[in-house]
């Protein structure tokens, strides 16, 4: 089982939100400098650990963009785990838990993975855009990356988006949900939730499997329709787009977090000792599924 939580990886957590949505703050192509700080950093952060940082770079509103990528390379054959989270945000929104939380739990990951020797290959990518107005569209980051991942064929058998990590409450009635999901799910927002459409069910069972092996953190899992208010609205989409199995972890976000998009979306909101736990179960997930 995963001890308790680490204290310092629970002020590196901290230290990654606070540099992303205290000091930068929101970032996108609408304020490129601010985009192009968190790109700086994310780039940073992975180079201190050790990593070869790769860019895939594109235009977006006349702005450079760029996916950061590192690898832990797998021991056997070719099959890939993706996991990645977007550093944009939304106007007006600093963004804390949407999402430079998940861009802390990637950052974190490249070090706790950094010595794993997985027998597939872990891609870990930070990607841009994933806010309006380029969801759903082809300058959508994660879009860009996953066409060009299909147009090479990489053989990606999971990718996992982190989208939202970091929102608890422990009241009852904190926790809301789409229609008829109430009767299924818990009423307070204290656990994380895996979310997938019915055809990456299996994968989806595969990550809970591992993860509740070796944490205690409450884990919540659905397969289902992607048309669900919230069930498809992260970067995950547009690997399934693409036919890859592909799924999100998340804090459930405005199901939730009265902040979701809004200027109070700040590091101050956040759980950070909850954080690290969950940093901790997905790390040793991670290893014991690749």
């Amino acid at each position: 089982m995963t001890p308790i939580h680490d204290a310092v990886l629970e002020d590196r957590l901290r230290r990654h939100v606070e540099r992303l949505a205290g000091e930068i703050g929101e970032r996108n192509v609408f304020r490129p400098q601010a985009l192009h700080a968190a790109e700086a950093y994310i780039h940073d952060v992975w180079s201190r650990q050790g990593y070869e940082v790769l860019a895939q770079e594109y235009s977006a509103a006349s702005v450079r963009s760029a996916n950061l990528e590192i690898r832990v390379p797998g021991q056997e054959g070719e099959k890939i785990i993706l996991i990645g989270a977007h550093y944009d945000t939304v106007n007006p929104s600093p963004g804390a838990d949407d999402n430079a939380s998940g861009v802390a739990v990637l950052l974190e990951l490249g070090r706790l993975l950094r010595n794993v020797r997985p027998k597939c290959t872990l891609r870990l990518v930070a990607f841009v855009n994933e806010e309006p107005p380029f969801f759903f569209t082809k300058k959508q980051g994660s879009r860009v990356y996953a066409l060009a991942a299909r147009c090479r064929g990489d053989p990606i058998v999971l990718m996992l988006s982190l989208e939202m990590l970091d929102y608890y409450r422990d009241s009852p009635g904190s926790q809301q949900h789409p229609p008829l999901f109430r009767w299924f799910y818990p009423d307070r927002a204290n656990f994380i939730a895996l979310v997938s459409n019915f055809r990456s069910r299996r994968e989806m069972r595969r990550l809970a499997t591992a993860f509740r092996a070796v944490s205690r953190f409450p884990l919540e899992q659905v397969a289902t329709f992607s048309w669900i208010p919230g069930v498809a609205w992260s970067d995950h989409l547009s690997f399934l787009r693409e036919g890859y199995r592909a799924m999100m972890l998340t804090d459930t976000a405005f199901f939730r977090n009265p902040h979701y998009h809004a200027a109070t979306d700040i590091p101050e909101t956040l759980d950070y000792r909850r954080m690290a736990i969950v940093a901790e179960g997905l790390a040793a997930a991670l290893e014991r599924l690749s």
